[in-house]
């Protein structure tokens, strides 16, 4: 059991036969009254987001869950094939559960699953990752207006952003996996 006030994002835990992802945490203090806190979650089974509401001082059913080290092998179109470097267990998800993670995943990358009750919750991305410029746009001289000037590129795995001007095709660089954010180039 944990207390409401100590739960903080990306926490789970267990509420009417669901399992719950903190998203966001308020902790509301109204002259005085009790407090209260009030989180944002997401069902991590349904992907639904609803509000919660609790006095201070209630619990819940917090959750562990097991991690395991696994490796991208493939996909096949449909699922992302996933090998634990450990038992060489085979694992299949699909799309749907990795959500904002498949721009980042890149043949035999090491990523660490999370899973409750045999059950994959979701994949832990690094902070960074290095990807390889397949696309980018040309750069125009002078195009030095405001601040650093930005063009359009596209990495090996189909993600677009926006990087510096000095950047081009074929070099890697390294993108901050919690935003989507251009770090530096790591070689040319």
């Amino acid at each position: 059991m944990a207390d409401v006030q100590a739960l903080r994002r990306g926490d789970i835990f267990t509420e009417d036969d669901a399992l719950w992802r903190v998203i966001d945490h308020q902790h509301i203090k109204m002259g005085r009254g009790s407090a209260t806190v009030r989180l944002k979650v997401r069902n991590v089974r349904t992907g639904s987001t609803v509000e919660k509401t609790y006095n201070n001082g209630q619990r819940v059913n917090d959750v562990q869950l097991e991690l395991h080290e696994v490796q991208f092998q493939y996909t096949d179109g449909d699922f992302y094939h996933f090998m634990n470097t450990e038992t060489f267990e085979q694992l299949a998800l699909s799309p749907a559960d990795l959500e904002g993670i498949t721009e980042y995943l890149t043949d035999n990358q090491l990523v660490v699953v999370e899973m409750y009750e045999d059950e994959p919750i979701s994949i832990r991305l690094p902070t960074t990752v290095d990807l390889k410029i397949v696309g980018a746009e040309m750069g125009v001289v002078g195009d030095t207006a405001a601040g650093t000037p930005m063009k359009e590129i596209e990495l090996e795995t189909g993600l677009k952003m926006q990087a510096p001007m000095y950047l081009k095709l074929g070099e890697v660089v390294r993108i901050d996996t919690r935003d989507g954010s251009f770090v530096t180039r790591v070689r040319g």
